[in-house]
């Protein structure tokens, strides 16, 4: 009961409210989502979406996915995953805590490296982070996050790791990754192109043949008593509407399963 409490103490949510239902027990008809932090600005959008189009309302819980995975098996009450990898959600699906048959991949992320705007730096490519006037280089811990994984992974493949490692700050989400070099804590972020609006700072596409793919899987938990509402988000996101949302906010469409 501690940890359940604690889970729900921590929850960082959009809510997406529903029209007021007939009952008075309105809170218990929202879902909650326990969201990887790349999908903080694309569900943003989503979220009061399906609310409109289903009347379900949405609380969104974001973090990195290694920590909410960890949740889950503390039994948080969360109704769906969307994870920021494949592995964490296969992970679930074994030790039987997702709903069978609910595994799914919903997208592909992309990586960039962000300097914020303001920033008087220059960079055509890359390797630039490798000269003096980056001192401090943000990208999220490579243990919990995935994006932080993938950019470890695309700057050995570049064989610049051990000249950029002494530079890295390591943030416990993208999302605080980004703050870190919003905030001039860093000189640049290696974030989710997802996390970054148009118009704001400078970025660079990392070649996604430099790391292994990041494909972004999603599961209904099964313990949730909320099935039914689950799955409407869940097909709702996977739908040709919720697809063309996501790729509108920075992602590749989900490969073939």
């Amino acid at each position: 009961m501690k940890k359940l409490l604690i889970a729900c103490a921590v929850l960082i949510s959009i809510s997406c409210r529903s029209p007021a239902p007939q009952n008075n027990n309105r809170e218990s008809s929202e879902l909650i989502v326990a969201a990887a932090a790349n999908l903080t600005d694309a569900f943003a959008e989503i979220g009061p979406r399906f609310t409109s189009e289903t009347g379900i309302g949405v609380v969104f819980s974001f973090g990195a996915t290694a920590d909410l995975a960890k949740q889950i098996e503390n039994g948080a009450p969360f109704d769906v995953f969307a994870a920021a990898d494949s592995t964490h959600v296969e992970l679930l699906e074994r030790e039987g805590l997702l709903t069978p048959g609910t595994r799914a991949l919903y997208a592909r992320g992309r990586l960039v490296m962000w300097l914020p705007a303001g920033s008087s730096l220059k960079v055509a490519r890359i390797e630039d982070v490798t000269g003096k006037a980056f001192e401090r280089i943000a990208i999220a811990k490579p243990d919990i996050a995935p994006y932080g994984q993938a950019t470890v992974e695309s700057l050995q493949a570049m064989g610049i790791w051990s000249q950029v490692e002494p530079k890295i700050i390591y943030a416990q989400s993208v999302s605080q990754a980004k703050q870190y070099a919003a905030t001039g804590n860093a000189e640049a972020a290696f974030i989710p192109l997802a996390l970054v609006k148009p118009g704001e700072g400078n970025y660079i596409e990392v070649n996604d043949g430099l790391h292994r793919p990041i494909d972004q899987a999603l599961g209904i938990i099964n313990a949730s008593p909320k099935q039914a509402g689950a799955r409407r988000f869940v097909d709702f996101l996977l739908s040709q509407q919720g697809q063309d949302l996501l790729s509108q906010k920075g992602y590749n469409k989900r490969p073939p399963q």
